[in-house]
């Protein structure tokens, strides 16, 4: 038998894919009771993989004990044992230095790839004895509610959240609504849930919802959840929270929606490699995503879309000047990453943006920015609207669809500019540009493109899977939207998908108007109402002024 002392050097050696130990501060034990002990060894060798000292068991190293579907009780308990039975250490005298928390800081440090800071919600709480339970009342709309980033209720919200992606894959939208509806209840709850009597009387949790939270909250776990997370259909068709990988995702390819994801996997194609030897016809955007697949499935930070929002700033203002960018989608509501970036560009002179898109294009396309595009044309008109509810939740605003090709240094991981600036140019003869297709709005060149612009540099052609290139693909979707719309145009980008639901819901039903990301339209008056800002748009509904920070229902 090895010796205790050699087996902890053993187990450190362990600890990352080249045997570097990255954090030797931070000693993580996983807590097997109620995850499983297939579930432990996957977080552990992904934790081992990112450089993160995982022990095999508990002992007088540990710093950091991580526990899922446990309550604080429960881990404390377990922990003063362990102590006891194994360091000699009276119980119920936990050491202070030894961290009990939940799986979500486990999660978020596997995803920044280093040990985020312990935050409140990060530590199991112990309940208190004869503390009375709180019921909690919630408004209806989720546009009544000021819903944070971050809840108290991840274990629970996550479970409907998983429920509510399958009921996504089998087109039951209802189903789904109803899944992300409940959980975003729960996200906005103050309080961590404890019993299944604090929910009694809150709106928009089903029979369906609540067994699911009982069975959660009584055994730990759900079945069904457990059942669906595991699946073959939902580990192909969406991402495992961790585990993303080419065996297990076909949504993840740009340019592929659940439909045809899941047309392709009853074909019995169920990852990459079988996609590429199908002989399926891709289309531009398919070829595209799949091209730059290994990139387009890594999170963007919120550093990389400001350096992009810079980017895209210079070549609007080299246009169109005057013309206004703002980044909207989750990073306005306070998210620090994401898995692409969007940007709205108005012009404070009613009609000047007219033309503007095909013009940014060309500029940001000849300055090498660009791996893919297709424009979308502006199809809505007011006088052809009608009062009548829009017939799809889509806006009609003039878009470009872009992958992006952003420089990094590859040497520090950080977004480094200057590199592009160093390339040496080619001929203006523009030999990389290629014909608009698909029904692309066609790139010239435009006499108000300042010549100094117009220099091109070489676009390295993409290396799938290759992590040495001096630059990685990012999705980015321009918006453009006329000044007197902005309002209505930001309100809709900025999300979330279900508080803008809700939006329209309240309108509609409410109010008796019709609202989209072009206008409010007062159905009773017979008039649109016109706003210039997000504040003026509550006003006409009646509601709170709920901040973008507020809105991640």
């Amino acid at each position: 038998m090895v010796p205790f002392k050699k087996r902890r050097i053993q187990l450190h050696t362990a600890s990352s894919g080249d045997g570097t130990i990255k954090y030797p501060q931070v000693v993580i034990f996983l807590l097997e009771r109620k995850m499983g002990a297939s579930r432990k060894s996957f977080l552990t060798q992904l934790g081992r993989g990112k450089g993160f000292l995982v022990e095999e068991s508990f002992n007088q190293s540990v710093t950091h004990v991580v526990s899922e579907n446990n309550s604080g009780d429960e881990a404390r308990t377990w922990l003063n044992s362990q102590l006891s039975k194994q360091l000699g250490v009276e119980k119920n005298s936990t050491r202070e230095e030894i961290h009990v928390l939940d799986i979500s800081w486990y999660t978020e440090s596997m995803r920044a790839g280093c040990p985020v800071d312990i935050l409140d919600r990060h530590r199991l709480q112990t309940q208190e004895c004869g503390t009375e339970l709180t019921e909690f009342s919630v408004p209806s709309y989720a546009c009544q509610r000021c819903t944070p980033l971050m809840g108290h209720n991840s274990r629970l919200t996550d479970a409907l959240s998983i429920l509510a992606d399958s009921a996504e894959f089998s087109e039951n939208e209802g189903r789904s609504v109803a899944f992300r509806r409940a959980a975003a209840v729960l996200k906005f709850l103050p309080q961590p849930v404890t019993r299944l009597k604090q929910l009694h009387g809150l709106p928009c949790l089903g029979e369906h919802s609540l067994r699911v939270i009982k069975e959660i909250l009584e055994e730990g776990v759900s079945l069904e959840v457990e059942t669906t997370k595991h699946s073959k259909q939902y580990t192909v068709l969406k991402p495992h929270l961790l585990s993303v990988n080419e065996f297990q995702i076909l949504t993840g390819i740009f340019g592929v929606g659940v439909k045809t994801a899941d047309r392709w996997f009853r074909e019995g194609i169920h990852t990459l490699s079988e996609l590429r030897r199908s002989g399926h016809a891709l289309n531009r955007a398919q070829q595209a995503g799949l091209q730059h697949y290994e990139d387009l499935n890594l999170p963007v930070t919120k550093t990389e879309a400001v350096i992009i929002g810079q980017i895209v700033k210079k070549a609007v203002n080299a246009v169109l000047e005057g013309a206004e960018i703002t980044l909207i989608g989750g990073f306005r509501r306070g998210k620090q990453t994401g898995h692409d970036v969007d940007f709205l560009i108005t012009h404070p002179e009613e009609s000047r943006e007219e033309g503007l898109m095909p013009k940014v294009v060309f500029w940001l396309e000849s300055q090498g920015y660009l791996l893919y595009q297709k424009t979308t044309r502006n199809s809505y008109l007011e006088a052809n609207e009608g009062p009548g509810q829009p017939s799809s939740n889509m806006d009609r605003f003039e878009r470009c669809f872009l992958i992006f090709r952003l420089p990094v240094d590859t040497d520090e991981g950080k977004v480094q500019m200057e590199r592009l600036r160093g390339l040496p140019t080619q001929t203006e003869n523009c030999t990389n540009m290629r014909t608009p297709v698909d029904g692309e709005t066609e790139t010239k060149t435009h006499p108000s493109v300042d010549a100094s612009t117009q220099k091109r540099i070489p676009v390295l052609e993409p290396t799938q899977g290759s992590r040495d290139q001096p630059w990685r693909a990012v999705r980015v979707d321009l918006v453009v939207s006329p000044h007197s719309q902005f309002a209505f145009a930001l309100l809709g980008w900025t999300g979330s998908k279900l508080f803008e639901r809700d939006l329209r819901r309240w309108a509609k039903q409410e109010k008796a108007m019709s609202l989209s990301s072009h206008a409010l339209y007062n159905s009773i008056q017979g008039t649109y109402l016109r706003a210039s800002s997000e504040e003026e748009i509550f006003a006409h509904l009646g509601l709170e002024y709920i901040p973008p920070s507020e809105r991640n229902a």
